[in-house]
This record gives C-alpha cells, structure tokens and sequence, in this order.
C-alpha cells in the first residue's frame, strides 16, 4: 500500500476545509495510506474518516518546538516510508518537514497561497474571487497525480429543527458588535424554535451563559461537548449563524447552511465555508474599505469597524426566511 502525508498545522478553519477533501480522496484511493499530520486539537476534525486514514497529532508547544522538535516529529512519523507528501501550510515548519523529505528523494507538492492577488485584494480597488481555499488543497493533489471530484454537500435539511448561533471570531473585525447580536438572539427567541450558542472560554462562556438565563428557548452550550460532539449537534440543526470564523468551517463539515456576517475580511478571498452559498454571506458592500484585511487582524482605520454597522432585524428577517426555506 503506498503512503502519503498531508502537513496542515494550523489555523482551525483552515483545517477543517480540508476535511471533506481527505474523506473524499481515501474513498476514491482506498490503496493508499493516508497520514494527517495536524496539531493534536484539531483530531476530532478527522475521527469519521475510511480506515485508510490516519491522524497524527504534532505537539509544537512542547515535544516538536523547534528545529530540533521538528527533527524528531520526522523520527516520530517515520517519514521514509511516505512515498508522497502535500504541504498544505507553506510555512517554516512544513517548508523544513518537506525539505528534510525531500533530500532523502520523496515527491513533495507545496500549497500556492496567492499571497500577491490577497494582497490586490485588500490594497486596490480589485475584487475579483480569489480560488477557494478547497481548490487550492485540490491544486496539490493533482501534483501529485491524484484525480478525484468534490461533491458539494447538500444544505437543506428540512428534518432539522433549530438555529444555531457562533458569535465569536478569533479577531475583532470578524466579531458582530455583541450588544447588536444579542438584539438579534432576543429577537429569534420570539420565533419559538429553540436557539444554541457556541463559543469557548471563560469569557465567552460568561456572555452566552448570561444570554441563555435571559431569555427563553435559548440555550449555551460553551464547554458542554468535545469539538466532534459539537459537530455532531450541528448536524441536528436547519441553519447557523456564524461569523467569518473556524464556526462556519465546522458547520459546513455537519452539512448545515450558514448565514454568514463578513466585516474587513471577505468572501472572495477563498475562505467561505466549503459547500456555503454568497448569497448566505451579510456584509456591507458599500464600504470602499473593505476588504481592508484577509484574517480580520488588522485595526480599522476609522476606529469604528463601520463595515459590521449592519441592523439586527436585517439579520433576524433573513435568518427566518432562510429558515423556511428549509422545509
């Protein structure tokens, strides 16, 4: 059986867009062993997968920190016996990985990240769709000879019942104002179906906890279940609500439609949830700003992050209508 190593270390999102990817490439190679070598949070990402696939976790805090911990991580996977390796990252640590690889004669295929038409994208006045970040994994497959299709998963689930809500992002300019969204929460709450909040950590917990006690059938489920049994809750859910955030990624893989709020970043900049519509995506596209970032980690220039000045009952509405669409 010969082998191949997928390298993506990080972010979250950006792992879970490859999940559908690897499931799909495992089904149609099933003589082909297929290693994931991520950081050990994101295992719960690839725990439904054929049996040809295997999960690595790399501890780059700790046990692989380094030139020296990275040596060892290539002692750790055994790394002769890959015939095959996709760098899905691009970055030092997977460069180094791909580099040691490479000496001893194996087939590496590296990731184009279009660093040059992202950086058009957010300094001119182009905006022209950049290829979606799932083309992209799909690009270094096919240099390595694989050839296989990506089937878009079906979003309407008339079976399911509820919404589910993710108001957090990793960066202030992917984040709603929280006051405007928790309008939106007491305003959904009137339609009687039943709402779920997710999030993580002590502050975030404190903010849906506080939402969840105010207001009826809605519901926080911060730090109740494991990231797999997150997804798995998604599944039960007709539509989410979430920002431009790991969330939607993770929504896309349970095969639930999204609305999604988009303030400095963008969809065209490749990172909208894998089987996701445009047409699902809020955002103001009247601010000549914006995208003014590509991860949301820039300071806004005004101070104000204008482009998330969107009114909740403009989100409310489509949530409902979205919602019964479904049926």
């Amino acid at each position: 059986m010969k082998r191949l190593l997928i390298i993506r270390f990080s972010a979250l999102g950006d792992v879970a867009m490859l999940v559908p990817i690897v499931k799909q490439l495992a089904l149609a190679y099933p003589n082909w062993h297929i290693t994931m070598l991520s950081r050990q949070q994101t295992a719960p990402l690839f725990k439904d997968m054929p049996n040809n696939v295997h999960f690595v976790g790399a501890d780059l805090k700790g046990k692989h920190k380094g030139i020296k911990g990275l040596n060892l991580l290539l002692h750790d996977i055994h790394y002769q016996q890959f015939d095959a390796i996709a760098d899905m990252h691009n970055v030092l640590r997977s460069k180094w990985l791909c580099w040691r690889m490479r000496l001893i004669g194996k087939r590496v295929a590296t990731l184009c990240k279009g660093r040059w038409q992202k950086w058009l994208l957010t300094h001119t006045a182009s905006n022209k769709p950049l290829l979606p970040t799932t083309q992209r994994y799909m690009r270094v497959l096919q240099q390595l000879g694989f050839s296989f299709s990506l089937s878009c998963p079906s979003l309407s689930q008339p079976s399911r019942r509820g919404y589910g809500i993710a108001p957090f992002a990793a960066h202030q300019g992917k984040i709603y104002p929280l006051d405007k969204m928790e309008v939106v929460v007491r305003e959904l709450a009137k339609s009687g179906e039943p709402i779920y909040l997710f999030g993580a950590g002590k502050k975030e917990k404190e903010i849906l906890d506080a939402w969840s006690d105010k207001y009826e059938n809605v519901y926080s489920l911060v730090g109740k279940y494991a990231m797999d049994e997150e997804i798995a809750f998604m599944r039960t859910l007709r539509l989410m609500l979430t920002m431009d955030s790991a969330n939607m990624h993770l929504a896309s893989i349970a095969g639930t439609r999204v609305l999604s709020i988009w303030g400095a970043t963008h969809p065209n900049a490749g990172f909208l949830g894998y089987g996701q519509r445009v047409r699902d995506c809020i955002q103001q596209n009247d601010q000549p700003c914006r995208p003014c970032s590509i991860y949301g980690n820039r300071k806004c220039k005004w101070g104000d992050y204008r482009c998330l000045d969107i009114a909740p009952h403009e989100i409310v509405e489509k949530l409902i209508t979205i919602y019964g669409d479904t049926h």
